[in-house]
């Protein structure tokens, strides 16, 4: 092959040849998804598939038809399919651990977007997070709503009052009474009187 291309063309025969292998992927990865679109459209008239299911499968088949020609193209720049696969699971694994372990924390950040969004209570509102049943709960005055936390200032009926710092996403799995203006007075009654 090499006395069929004029002299100039020699040292560029390796590169001329990455590229055409290059676009030989790309033009089939072009035409198979196409075709794809076709046979999908053709089955959906044909059986009455879902729009939605249609969708998702052409999706699905994009992304492994698309994914599967980025392998192979990565392939002829020598990269080495088994190397991507052991760094992408290796990644994952460690997305993985990260994610369960910040898992309370991220729970707790987006239940305090949702308390600021939704308003079940106010600073300085009376509340109270029910344990369920007949059981008295955490009761007191919002005092600060925070990304983690909210706190509870709880006066006792004897005197003094302590602070509890309740985890935000805790809201969001009991029932919460809350007390408003005059019904406060209702809410520091001693239940024993």
């Amino acid at each position: 092959m090499k006395q069929l291309l004029p002299a100039w063309a020699e040292p560029w025969l390796d590169d001329i040849t990455l590229a055409l292998q290059v676009a030989l992927i790309l033009i089939c990865a072009v035409l198979l998804h196409a075709l794809l679109r076709r046979i999908l459209r053709r089955v959906g008239v044909r059986y009455g598939l879902p729009p939605e299911l249609a969708f998702m499968v052409q999706r699905l088949g994009s992304v492994v038809l698309y994914g599967g020609a980025l392998l192979l193209v990565l392939d002829r720049f020598g990269v080495s399919a088994t190397v991507l696969w052991t760094a992408f699971t290796g990644f994952a694994a460690v997305a993985a651990v990260a994610f369960f372990a910040a898992w309370s924390v991220l729970s707790n950040i987006f239940c305090s977007l949702l308390i600021f969004t939704t308003r079940p209570f106010r600073l300085h509102d009376h509340i109270e997070v029910l344990e369920g049943g007949d059981k008295p709960g955490l009761k007191g005055q919002v005092v600060d709503i925070n990304l983690i936390y909210t706190t509870l200032e709880e006066h006792s009926p004897y005197g003094g009052s302590t602070v509890l710092q309740i985890p935000n996403s805790l809201f969001f799995q009991k029932a919460v009474r809350r007390w408003r203006g005059s019904e406060v007075q209702l809410y520091n009654r001693n239940p024993n009187e």
